[in-house]
C-alpha cells in the first residue's frame, strides 16, 4: 500500500510497508534458512519451524507456540480448540481486519461487534458487559497499531462470566501491557506473519501461543488433520 507524497506531483510514493526492503536487510540469513529447508526435504513444519516456535514462545514468555499457515487460521484453530462453534457468540471489536470476523464465522459462531475507546482505538471494555448473552462464549480483544487492549478489565469480565479470551495480536507483535507481552494473558494468543505485519514472513504465516499444554496439544492436532507423526 502506498500514498502519494503531498507536493510531489504524484511522482514519489511513501510506502506504508516495504517487505522487499525487510528481505534485503536480512537476505543472507533468509537465504541460508531457505537452503536448509530445501536440503532437508522437510517442507511442512520441520526443524526450522520447531526452532522458531521455541524462540517465539520464549520471546512472548509463554510455554507453547504453534506455527500455522496464517493469522486467520490461528484465530479459527483457537476457536475450535476452545470448542466454540455453531450457535455461540464471540464479542470482538468492529475496528479490526476482516480476518477477525471471518475466523469467527468460519468456526460457525456469530461475531458480536462493539465499539472502540477513543485513545488507543482498542475494544472499549466498558461496553463488553452489555453485549454478553447466554450464547456468549468468548471475547477476542484486538491489540492494534502496537497498542494493547485494557486486558485487566477484559480478563476480569471474562472470569466473572466464564468466558474464554483469545487475543488477536496480528498488529502488535512484541507489545507490552503492564510488563506482560500481548498474547500471554488470555487463554490463547494469535499472531499473523502476513508480509506487511510488524513481523512479516516471505509469504503468509501465523502462530498461536498459550500457557496451557493441553490446549497446545489440541492445537497441534487441529493444525494438521489430527496427525501426531
Amino acid at each position: 500500500m502506498d500514498f502519494l507524497r503531498p507536493g510531489s506531483e504524484g511522482r514519489r510514493l511513501i510506502h506504508c510497508a516495504n517487505p522487499k526492503a525487510q528481505y534485503l536487510s536480512h537476505r543472507d540469513e533468509i537465504g541460508s534458512a531457505i537452503q536448509r529447508v530445501l536440503d532437508s526435504g522437510w517442507y511442512i513444519l520441520g526443524e526450522e519451524v520447531i526452532q522458531f516456535e521455541k524462540e517465539f514462545a520464549q520471546f512472548n514468555a509463554v510455554s507453547n507456540a504453534m506455527g500455522v499457515g496464517s493469522g486467520t487460521e490461528a484465530l479459527h484453530i483457537a476457536l475450535r480448540a476452545l470448542d466454540i462453534g455453531r450457535g455461540d457468540e464471540v464479542i470482538t471489536t468492529a475496528h479490526t481486519a476482516v480476518a477477525t470476523a471471518s475466523a469467527i464465522d468460519l468456526a460457525g459462531a456469530k461475531p458480536v461487534f462493539i465499539d472502540i475507546e477513543p485513545n488507543y482505538f482498542t475494544i472499549d471494555a466498558k461496553l463488553i458487559k452489555k453485549a454478553i448473552t447466554p450464547k456468549t462464549k468468548a471475547i477476542i480483544p484486538v491489540h492494534i497499531y502496537g497498542q494493547p487492549c485494557d486486558m485487566d478489565a477484559i480478563l476480569e469480565i471474562a472470569q466473572r462470566y466464564d468466558l474464554k479470551v483469545i487475543e488477536d495480536c496480528a498488529q502488535a507483535h512484541g507489545a507490552i501491557y503492564k510488563g506482560k507481552r500481548v498474547g500471554s494473558m488470555g487463554d490463547i494468543g494469535c499472531f499473523s506473519f502476513y508480509p506487511t505485519k510488524n513481523l512479516g514472513a516471505i509469504g503468509d504465516g501465523g502462530a498461536l501461543v498459550t500457557h496451557d499444554s493441553h490446549l497446545a496439544d489440541k492445537i497441534r492436532l487441529l493444525r494438521e488433520y489430527g496427525w501426531k507423526e
